[in-house]
């Protein structure tokens, strides 16, 4: 586990396997908010890591920000003696974020739901530090990651590239695209400085400009 802000660290996991044999790398974020400790998109618990974790604090909430990052969220359940566990809709046996529903905070973290078909997902945002946490909607697969005809579906779809991309699967199953263009709009009227993904390059310089230029098929 690394620092990568004022109140956030992350560590990467093990791969996850999908659909028809994609693989796609990992990354949780340990964010410190509302006196204790959130765990944003949890990858394997290693007794390593959770040593880690330990000397920062008490981890209080447990975020499977969509329904496709929830392999672990169990495993630190377990391991985190009543930490809440929250997820998007359409996650069961989890609380839900809603349009007005999220864990006591305080101002520090807040968050945002954009729906789409695929899977719904909750954008958080870290004040303190002026990070933007985006789990599916931005990704970024390493050069060569995939082979063969996954390479050329992942290129078509935006999964790879020069910097992070909302792919083509993504923008087309969006379900709410004024909803969407709002809360994307209200994240760049506040001062980001970083935004952070679980599969792709966190970007760490000019992160208005990147966040202009990932959404602008979705802005103009």
């Amino acid at each position: 586990m690394e620092r990568f802000a004022d109140g956030i660290w992350i560590a990467d996991g093990p791969e996850v396997v999908a659909a028809a044999g994609f693989h796609y790398p990992t990354r949780m974020a340990v964010i410190a908010a509302g006196g204790g400790l959130v765990l944003w998109s949890p990858v394997a618990p290693t007794d390593a890591l959770r040593a880690q974790i330990a000397e920062l604090g008490p981890v209080r909430w447990i975020v499977a920000p969509s329904r496709l990052h929830d392999t672990w969220l169990q495993a630190w359940r377990d391991a985190c003696d009543g930490a809440e566990a929250w997820g998007a809709p359409g996650m069961a046996g989890l609380q839900v974020f809603g349009e007005a529903r999220a864990p006591d905070w305080g101002d520090g973290l807040s968050a945002a739901l954009i729906r789409t078909a695929i899977a719904d997902e909750v954008v958080l945002y870290h004040a303190p530090s002026g990070t933007v946490l985006f789990c599916d909607l931005l990704q970024q697969m390493p050069p060569g990651w995939y082979t063969g005809w996954r390479a050329l579906v992942a290129r078509l779809d935006g999964m790879t590239g020069p910097e992070p991309r909302v792919p083509r699967k993504f923008r087309l199953a969006l379900r709410d695209r004024a909803q969407a263009r709002a809360t994307v709009e209200d994240l760049l009227d506040r001062p980001v400085q970083r935004v952070l993904m679980a599969h792709g390059t966190p970007v760490t310089t000019d992160a208005q400009a990147f966040l202009r230029r990932a959404f602008g098929w979705l802005l103009r």
